[in-house]
């Protein structure tokens, strides 16, 4: 059945992704492991849908965006300044999971056609 092909691979390819970010997320250029409690922070969320499935990758930890995005100039209630560099990791991996992802697609029609 195309929709049980399509959902396996749909899942596989999170969890690639999931890697993907999590390896990027191991040093420069990306965020230094101080802990690795960030790192293991990473998560991939998946339900079925008619003909498929649908998989969110993300973390709930608080750093997530700064470490992505950085912050230009921030002052804190006492007037401190802060600057944080962004440390890219999820944006890196996205066209590498998008090349995962067609090759999963193709071969999930490949395998319902055999």
């Amino acid at each position: 059945n195309l929709g049980d092909a399509v959902a396996r691979r749909v899942l596989h390819t999170a969890e690639l992704g999931r890697g993907m970010i999590r390896a990027n997320a191991t040093g420069r250029p990306g965020p230094n492991v101080i802990t690795g409690k960030y790192r293991s922070s990473w998560e991939v969320v998946g339900r079925g849908i008619p003909h498929g499935a649908q998989c969110t990758i993300g973390t709930n930890a608080p750093q997530g965006r700064r470490l992505e995005y950085g912050f230009w100039d921030m002052t804190d209630s006492i007037a401190r300044h802060f600057y944080q560099p962004p440390y890219p990791h999820v944006g890196p991996a996205v066209p590498r999971m998008e090349v995962a992802l067609r090759e999963q697609m193709l071969d999930a029609v490949e395998e319902v056609l055999r």
